[in-house]
């Protein structure tokens, strides 16, 4: 099938640039990632991933997080899975 259409977007430069840098590691042109991402949306009949907001739970831990309350400080992976008890 023929290739001619065109999609055109606007986005923040740094943005751009990051995913950009990410699909090169992955092989991967903006087109092709457009192309993944249409096939995608086609097969599932919506968008390939869960869009939902962020419950009252959720909120208050990204705003103790945000002020820097309540972390917890790992070593490395196996301090991390330790102390979540893994």
């Amino acid at each position: 099938m023929s290739k001619s259409a065109m999609i055109r977007s606007r986005m923040e430069p740094a943005l751009k640039k990051q995913v950009e840098t990410i699909l090169h590691k992955l092989g991967l042109s903006i087109t092709d990632a457009i192309g993944l991402f249409y096939h995608q949306i086609k097969l599932r009949q919506g968008l390939p991933f869960d869009i939902t907001l962020p419950n009252a739970k959720t909120l208050k831990t990204f705003k103790k997080t945000d002020q820097g309350k309540e972390l917890i400080q790992t070593k490395n992976a196996q301090d991390m899975f330790q102390k979540l008890g893994l």
